[in-house]
């Protein structure tokens, strides 16, 4: 168990939290969700002791032990992939350790000898003879093969490192766990090994994500932090949702019956108050009416920005016809002989672990890089906008946000801009900000209000819900469901993929195509994955139905 106790924390004369109590008890996976700036991530270093809060404690059960998913990718350069996930029990690898530095030892005393044999008790009290297969399995389910496993973590890349630290948060069983954002930079197989991995998991998880699917999937309570309060509800985010929107309902309409009644029992004051006979009505009515009571219903701190994308073009039949396109980028064949027609219908998701690929492709058919061998062909009615992977070369400008969405404009009045940006929630002086000083998420809301105002019926997206909050990520999705053009995308947001997604593409790893017209959930239930799961190597297919 783990609690907060009147905890608050104050930065300067704003209180981010103010006297939270809440109790997160063991056989339960909490979801710890609210607004950009709510104090998410700020809890949880709370909880883990990395911040210290201004007034009140975090309480833990005696004798448990805290695990948390390690945010500095750098921490852990000179140590093996292995030892890095072993670490995630701090005193088994001491003990470890400490057992190697004994034994390697020329003048082995007795008292060396006892030392030994207390850390040996020790150390087959916490399983530690499982510990090298226990943080080999991990590394496996999270797709990180064993030619890795004695790799120093300084020479993964960026999204090894990722899996590598969210296996040391995992190892060891630990009695509570604490997840910052754990699906970020995982593919889809990972999310779901994860996904299993805490359902089954027996003790108290407490995570922060924007993937709504996964919320789903493991949350059996849902924390929700706004305006520095913390309310806890039953069930998962779904439940939440509804559950949140009902009560808000509920003391709408008990307010509306409350002012029906205020009303009533006014008039009545106003009509018989000087009224001798009615005198004693009149004051009863004065003291039922002072203890009515109207509930203080508090908007929401979330903010929904608004995404409409509307083509200024009707496209044609004819869209895209891709014939043979093959690239090689450094020795590598990234992309084989790849072949598919895209019809005036189809929202597409490309999916699967090789991201790279997918990428290559995208920029290809957005013309930033030639195909080695096959061409492609839009129609003659369509017209393009892209979302790229990396746009920071796109931002690397000494321009404010009216500046740089001006010159992708139709319509260069700033009236017209700024109401685009105000649709993403730049409002005011916001549109006065410089781009090369954005955050993440408002660099994505700025590629996505050029890509309204370009009218465009094609839209390429390479993994747009990255930095997205959960309220842009609905805004988003909500959006790309109602677009009546063509979309390519690329995700890791299985609810978004779900329910965008009437086709579905996976660039396996030798370069070649599988193609499916079938959503996402049947697609993974397909046998086509169940035989990239057994290890068997696919063939190309396209589904004709």
């Amino acid at each position: 168990m783990i609690a907060a106790s009147n905890i608050t924390l104050r930065l300067g004369k704003k209180a981010l939290f103010e006297d939270v109590n809440i109790k997160f008890t063991e056989g339960n996976c909490y979801g710890l969700i609210g607004a950009n700036g709510a104090g998410k991530s700020t809890f949880l270093k709370i909880l883990t002791g990395q911040i210290e809060p201004t007034k009140g404690d975090v309480i833990i059960t005696p004798g448990q032990r805290m695990s948390f998913l390690e945010q500095d990718h750098f921490k852990y350069d000179e140590y093996t992939v292995l030892d890095t996930v072993i670490m995630g029990n701090k005193r088994l690898y001491e003990i470890m350790k400490e057992k190697d530095a004994i034994y390697a030892k020329e003048d082995f005393t007795e008292e060396d000898g006892i030392k030994a044999s207390e850390l040996e008790a020790e150390f087959a009290t916490m399983n530690g003879w499982e510990a090298e297969s226990d943080a080999a399995t991990l590394l496996n389910g999270l797709g990180i093969d064993t030619e890795y496993h004695y790799t120093l973590m300084k020479d993964l890349n960026g999204s090894l490192k990722v899996k590598v630290l969210l296996a040391q948060a995992l190892f060891g069983n630990p009695d509570i766990l604490l997840l910052d954002e754990p699906t970020n930079h995982l593919d889809l197989d990972a999310i779901e090994w994860l996904e299993e991995f805490l359902i089954n998991f027996d003790n108290t998880v407490i995570v922060v994500s924007h993937d709504r699917y996964f919320l789903n999937k493991v949350c059996t309570h849902i924390a929700d932090i706004d305006y520095g309060k913390i309310q806890l509800y039953a069930g998962n985010y779904d439940f939440w949702y509804e559950s949140s929107q009902l009560l808000i309902r509920q003391m709408k309409e008990a307010n509306k019956k409350k002012e029906e009644k205020i009303k009533e029992l006014q008039d009545f004051i106003q009509r018989f108050s000087a009224n001798a006979s009615k005198s004693k009505q009149a004051t009863s009515r004065k003291r039922a009416l002072e203890k009515i009571e109207l509930d203080d219903i508090r908007p929401s701190s979330r903010k929904y920005p608004y995404i409409d994308f509307r083509p200024n073009r009707e496209i044609g039949n004819d869209v895209l016809v891709v014939d043979g396109i093959s690239k090689t980028i450094d020795g590598v064949k990234v992309l084989d002989n790849i072949s598919f027609i895209v019809g005036h219908d189809d929202k597409i998701a490309f999916v699967g672990a090789n991201e790279f690929a997918t990428t290559t492709l995208f920029r290809i058919l957005a013309g930033e890089i030639e195909p080695d061998e096959g061409s492609y062909k839009w129609g003659v009615t369509t017209s393009l906008a892209y979302f790229p992977k990396d746009s920071a070369a796109e931002f690397n400008r000494d321009e404010t946000i009216v500046e740089w969405l001006t010159q992708y404009s139709p319509d260069p009045d700033t009236t017209y801009v700024r109401g685009f940006l105000g649709r993403m929630l730049f409002a005011g002086d916001d549109g006065l900000k410089k781009v090369k000083v954005l955050s993440g998420g408002e660099k994505v809301r700025c590629l996505l209000s050029k890509m309204m105002i370009s009218g465009a019926n094609i839209l390429i997206f390479d993994d747009p819900t990255n930095h997205l909050d959960m309220e842009s990520i609905t805004a988003l999705n909500n959006g790309l469901i109602k677009f009546s053009g063509v979309t390519l995308f690329t995700s890791h947001d299985h609810q978004f993929i779900q329910t965008t997604a009437n086709r579905i593409m996976e660039i396996i790893p030798d370069g070649k195509l599988i193609d499916k017209m079938t959503t996402y959930d049947e697609y993974l239930a397909s046998d086509d994955m169940a035989k990239k799961r057994q290890g068997v190597s696919t063939a190309v297919e396209e589904d004709e139905d």
